[in-house]
């Protein structure tokens, strides 16, 4: 597989479906930022933290990869001619949101309530979460506006939504995990 093409040369991409856009579309905005985060998730996984987090994470990072997938094949372009769909791989969908709230609750059991808003910070892989959870809101925020303009599947902004919860609760995890300071946010009376 070559690795330029020279096609983009002038500024533009293809879609799945074959399909030419800008590479300043919203479509490409929000798979590019899905691609964002997944590499800063690739971060968190690159650091000292337990094997369970790291195979969520590995799963994680798969799922966005069908989730950019599905992001790149607009509507029209989804069913091939013959009637098969164009994307021969299993889409993002409710199991996927469930599997992220299981692992949320799981998480969740082993935390103290949290009483306050809480600052980022305390350790830096905890830190890596807190910019990956950012990211995954910037992809959701796209994603919400994409859909807007045009439809797209459902599951990909539910998995988004989901996924910015997970990443918030993973950090409170690992400072658990880390012995790390979780600073509560107390907002300075003047």
């Amino acid at each position: 597989m070559k690795i330029y093409t020279k096609t983009g040369d002038k500024g533009t991409t293809a879609l799945y479906g074959g399909s030419r856009v800008p590479k300043h579309h919203l479509r490409i905005e929000c798979y590019g930022t899905v691609d964002e985060l997944n590499s800063y998730i690739g971060l968190i996984r690159d650091q000292e933290i337990d094997n369970n987090t790291k195979e969520a994470l590995v799963k994680i990072q798969d799922e966005l990869f069908t989730l950019g997938a599905m992001l790149a094949t607009p509507k029209e372009k989804e069913i091939l001619k013959n009637g098969k769909e164009r994307l021969n791989i299993p889409k993002i969908n409710s199991e996927y949101i469930e599997y992220l709230e299981a692992q949320m609750d799981q998480m969740n059991d082993e935390l103290p309530p949290m009483t306050h808003f809480i600052l980022p910070g305390g350790h830096q892989t905890v830190s890596f979460c807190h910019i990956t959870r950012c990211v995954c809101r910037r992809a959701e925020r796209l994603c919400a506006a994409l859909n807007d303009e045009e439809d797209i599947d459902n599951n990909i902004l539910m998995y988004l939504n989901r996924l910015s919860d997970y990443l918030f609760v993973l950090a409170r995890k690992l400072t658990k995990d880390l012995q790390a300071n979780e600073v509560k946010w107390i907002p300075n009376k003047l």
